[in-house]
């Protein structure tokens, strides 16, 4: 399998040092005419206003209250704001829409009209970017007052600290918390991401520990922390550093760990909640056939208590024989490595409003390929896929705070989802 920067499955290598957008999608209809949804076109033949995607005008869209026309496939471009240092997230506050780039090298950066700002956290002291290690994932509180952020340390294992955040959006170094910390076997497979729920718990995704295969077969044991999404409080009290939640599905079960909220993921590098519907949705990395694509559905739980099969399954394939494939929840998405394909980069179901044929589709990408695609599901099933373009090494897709998307290149570019 092909090397990979971070997020591939299992490798250490850095990828290219710059990105390149590639050829840009045209937003032509199938049938040679223009898409009546591009916002460039005036539909409402009068009255049409300008929208903005991370400060940079994308044309104009009709205004409210004229009939809207039929929506074809989305089409988009990549526009390049600044260059950042190993960039891995882009994150917000929900207070005020301050919007950080997480930089695995363990500094935390205030995007500043698209570009690099303050320095909101400087914790090179702690971790260093080596392979798939280093700083790589933050999620702040609904007050805006505190920050998680996940990392692995200098030797090597997964911790997730607590940090103030002040009113200029900085973090306050000396209010430094350890929360929850466990070791990691092996260098690669760290998952990473941590994310505020829609019901105001902290879901941390973990990697099933590395090298290859799932060799220690951690995924689908439900006493260890690896392979898994955990939720937890992660409030301190007066006896604790977090709290488990009384409605995690295996609390009160014997030697199993009750932070576990689903089992059976081999790297599930970035994950989202759908802002509109509290859907889960879990970009796993798979081994060396088959990617796939997650779901959690809120009217089913959210992911509570799902097994999302590995290491029996690789997608929807027999993996290891050993382990036993009852109870699998199969993904609504997989793809072959086929072409240059090797890793999947996640991801958000587009909510924005500068894109409107975008408009409920998950957006995903191919570290190898470069290339994004977008996921219609209706009825939890695929229904449509489209090619939306090409950049390279692609090491995730995040939401901005007005559901605008981010692209984040593992050579330091990020760019911004706009109308193509």
């Amino acid at each position: 399998m092909a090397a990979l920067s971070l997020l591939a499955a299992g490798c250490t290598s850095d990828g290219p040092s710059e990105a390149t957008v590639g050829p840009e999608v045209s937003s032509a209809t199938p049938d040679g005419s223009v898409a009546a949804t591009d916002p460039h076109v005036d539909t409402a033949g009068s009255g049409a206003t300008a929208t903005t995607v991370a400060g940079i005008s994308t044309g104009t869209a009709a205004p409210v209250g004229t009939t809207p026309l039929p929506l074809g496939d989305p089409a988009v471009a990549f526009t390049q704001l600044g260059q950042f240092g190993k960039p891995v997230e882009v994150s917000f506050r929900p207070t005020d829409g301050t919007t950080y780039v997480v930089q695995q090298d363990g500094k935390i950066v205030i995007m500043t009209d698209g570009r690099p700002g303050p320095v909101a956290l400087d914790m090179t002291g702690l971790t260093s970017a080596d392979g798939e290690r280093g700083l790589l994932g933050m999620a702040i509180t609904k007050d805006g007052t505190l920050a998680y952020v996940d990392y692995t340390n200098n030797d090597g294992n997964t911790r997730i600290d607590e940090y103030a955040v002040g009113a200029d959006g900085t973090f306050d170094k000396s209010t430094r918390r350890g929360v929850l910390g466990f070791d990691q076997p092996y260098p690669n497979h760290n998952g990473g991401d941590v994310v505020f729920g829609p019901d105001g718990m902290l879901y941390i995704g973990t990697g099933d520990g590395g090298s290859g295969g799932d060799p220690d077969r951690r995924a689908l044991n439900k006493g260890e922390w690896l392979g898994k999404m955990l939720r937890i409080d992660p409030h301190a009290t007066a006896s604790a550093a977090y709290t488990v939640p009384a409605d995690n599905p295996f609390v009160g079960v014997d030697r199993v760990r009750p932070e576990i909220w689903s089992i059976g993921l081999r790297n599930p590098w970035r994950f989202s909640f759908d802002r509109s519907t509290g859907d889960l949705w879990i970009a796993d990395v798979g081994q060396g056939t088959w990617e796939e694509v997650d779901a959690g559905w809120a009217a089913d739980g959210g992911g509570r208590g799902v097994n999302f099969g590995w290491s029996a399954m690789e997608g929807n394939h027999v993996f290891n024989a050993d382990q036993s494939p009852d109870g699998v929840t199969p993904p609504v998405h997989e793809y072959e490595h086929v072409g240059s394909d090797c890793s999947i980069s996640g991801s958000a179901l587009y909510r924005g409003t500068a894109i409107p044929a975008l408009v409920g589709y998950y957006v995903f990408a191919d570290y190898c390929s470069g290339q994004v695609r977008a996921l219609q599901i209706v009825d939890h099933a695929e229904a449509k896929q489209v090619a939306l373009g090409h950049v390279d090494n692609v090491v995730a897709i995040n939401e901005g705070p007005d559901g605008e998307l981010f692209v984040l290149s593992g050579g330091g570019a990020i760019y911004a989802v706009t109308p193509g």
